[in-house]
């Protein structure tokens, strides 16, 4: 998929020669970029005029890359890929539970950050074109979910997701009774196949089945060892 150049990427990185890498390769690609050397300015600017996807760093001047991405999400769902040295792996797990749809450990390839943006600007075409049908609704176990208006209800609580959440549920859901293996629901929803480390898609199962127990769901997902997971009706489901 050839990207749409008005496109328009934030980055925020303190790394000013990592930036300036970020920034030749994405628009080399065809995307307009805007880049930051602190989250809060990037905040600042999104607040004014929002932008199609953000790139940002965990360690940065100021308010963190972290503390940045919680603020987003109390006011929008634009896709994030968190950005996280080696050696603070557990950032990412933060990253993505405080609503981070991607990460990437530093070093990394740019081609890779490139890879990680089209599929993740992909997911969001395809939940957006999904969204003007009217067809796209599935049920299982107590679930009800609709991509028209990206809702999803169990029995009558709704469960707010973020578009990652979503595209995992809905691929669970769509498969219900079987189970789905790690590698197809990378594909399905990361959209790069198994290049994502599978603890993204663990991190974001963990996410869903906290939702759902919250909005007092009896259906549950469970991991087939070796495999992937299955959605799972309760007893009064």
């Amino acid at each position: 998929m050839n990207p749409d150049t008005h496109q328009l990427i934030y980055i925020a990185d303190d790394d000013c020669n990592l930036l300036s890498v970020e920034k030749t390769f994405l628009e080399g690609a065809g995307y307009l970029t805007r880049c930051f050397t602190t989250g809060d300015d990037l905040l600042a600017q999104f607040k004014k005029e929002p932008c199609d996807l953000i790139i940002l760093d965990v360690m940065m001047p100021g308010t963190d890359g972290l503390s940045v991405c919680k603020e987003l999400r109390t006011i929008s769902e634009v896709p994030i890929i968190i950005l996280t040295a080696k050696e603070s792996e557990e950032d990412y797990i933060v990253g993505l539970a405080l609503g981070g749809d991607d990460y990437l450990f530093k070093p990394f390839s740019p081609s890779m950050l490139v890879m990680r943006v089209r599929a993740l600007l992909r997911r969001v075409e395809m939940t957006t074109q999904a969204s003007l049908q009217t067809v796209g609704s599935y049920r299982a176990c107590d679930l009800r979910l609709t991509e028209q208006d990206h809702s999803v209800y169990a029995k009558n609580t709704a469960v707010s997701l973020s578009l990652t959440e979503f595209a995992l549920l809905r691929a669970l859901m769509a498969a219900f009774p079987q189970a789905v293996s790690r590698t197809q629901l990378l594909h399905d929803v990361w959209g790069i196949d198994a290049q994502v480390e599978t603890r993204v898609c663990d991190e974001t199962i963990r996410r869903v089945r906290i939702k759902l127990q919250q909005a007092q769901s009896t259906s549950s997902i469970k991991a087939i060892w070796g495999f992937g997971y299955r959605l799972e009706a309760g007893d009064d489901a």
